[in-house]
Order: C-alpha cells, then structure tokens, then sequence
C-alpha cells in the first residue's frame, strides 16, 4: 500500500535576480507560458503524475491574493494549501513541512521548473516509499573551472585547478523524502550551506538515493530560459 502523497510546490521568491528590471514586478513564476503560468504548468504535472496529490504551494506573502485570484479566474481547480515563504528558501520549506502529517512521502519541487515529465515525477515518488529520499541528478556535461573575479569588470581569471566533471553532477527537484525524515532533519538551524534539501537532510546524517534525472528539467531563471521552455513545451505538444 502506498503512502500519502505530497508535494510542495516553492513559488515563494521574488524572481528578480537574474531578471530585466522591467518585468521585476511580476514574479517569474506567475509569468505567461503559452495561455497558463509557469506555475500552474508545474502544479498540473504533478496532478497528472500522482490524481489526488495533496499539494501545499508556497507563495510570496504579497501574491497569496493574486494567486487565488488567478486560479478563479482561470478556472484551475487544485486544492491547496497555500503557505507564506519565508526569509529564505529554507525557511519557506519549514513553513510548508509544518501543514504536512508524518507517514507521508513528501516531494520538495521549484515552482519554476514546469518541464519536469509526469513519469520521471511517479518514478520518483515509487523510489521513495522505501527509501530515506531521492534525489534526481544529471552529470555536468560542460568542462568546469575553478575561477574568481578579477579587478577587470565583468572578466574572471583562474583560482585554481580544473574541477573533474566526471564526479559532478548537477541536482534537479523534485527531491522526494519519507515526510517524517524530512521535517525533523528541518528541525536543524539553518546554515547558508543548505542550498537544497539533499544538503538538509545528508546534514542531518542520513544517506539519500541518487538517480537520473532529465535533461530538459530546466529551472526558469532567466528570461532565456523562458524562451527555451516554450520552445520545449511547443515541441512535446506537436
């Protein structure tokens, strides 16, 4: 018999690091992509993979409204729980992790990563009832190096030896945990080293399951990469 299933959905940034100071005010996760937003095209893949998935989606305090607003109007039926983000991604993660019951087998995914296959999301999900968590990966495929700024702006210089891109390997989400693991390893006090939740839970002591991941699972961080998940979205529809 399987676990219940959760996933929580992390929307609650603000999206304007990387992004052109004219769309800045509207988060990247709420940004059209071909009639639906970015995040909505996350959310569905998830009710595909798994019918019935309770979903928490964690939303910047100031887009909670708007995002109740949108789902009427666009008729997106997914019951939510919507949680307020945190100061950091860490944070809005333990808020999300308070509304989830221990027993569950939980999925921790960017909001922002709408490419991800409703089979590789099952799959993960079947991997994770008997073990700590699943993390899907995809090896570096570019010659890494080791650099630092240099006093020419905008220009890098060597700070060291050449990385071995055949150990390196790059980490996706969904990240899926047994539920109790997860939010006790949340328990810790944060450090700035937690830069996904693999990094919170290996802290925490335990060993986690690695697998491939997909290559086209992009994470929208730039205005490019929206450009090229359209693209992705357009061929798979043809």
């Amino acid at each position: 018999m399987k676990n219940n299933r959760y996933c929580v959905i992390m929307a609650g940034g603000g999206g304007a690091r990387l992004w052109p100071r004219s769309r800045r005010s509207m988060p990247k996760q709420f940004l059209d992509m071909d009639g639906k937003s970015v995040l909505q095209r996350t959310i569905e893949v998830f009710q595909e993979a798994c019918p019935g998935i309770s979903v928490v989606t964690v939303l910047p305090e100031d887009f909670i409204d708007y995002w109740k607003e949108y789902c009427l109007r666009n008729n997106f039926i997914c019951p939510q729980i919507l949680v307020k983000g945190g100061i950091t991604r860490f944070h809005s993660v333990r808020n999300a992790l308070a509304k989830i019951p221990d027993g569950a087998i939980a999925a921790v995914h960017d909001g922002v990563r709408p490419l991800v296959t409703p089979a590789k999301v099952r799959e993960l999900f079947d991997l994770a009832e008997d073990k700590v968590g699943v993390i899907p990966v995809v090896p570096c495929v570019d010659t890494m190096k080791v650099l630092k700024p240099s006093d020419l702006d905008g220009v890098w210089e060597e700070a060291g030896a050449e990385a071995d891109r055949s150990v390196l390997f790059g980490a996706q989400t969904p990240q899926v945990f047994q539920s109790e693991i997860l939010k006790d390893a949340y328990g810790q006090a944060y450090d700035p080293a937690f830069t996904d939740d693999a990094s919170v839970v290996s802290r925490y002591g335990k060993s986690l399951s690695y697998v491939m991941g997909e290559r086209l699972n992009i994470k929208i961080t730039t205005p490019e990469d929206l450009i090229m998940a359209k693209a992705i979205a357009a061929l798979r529809n043809m």
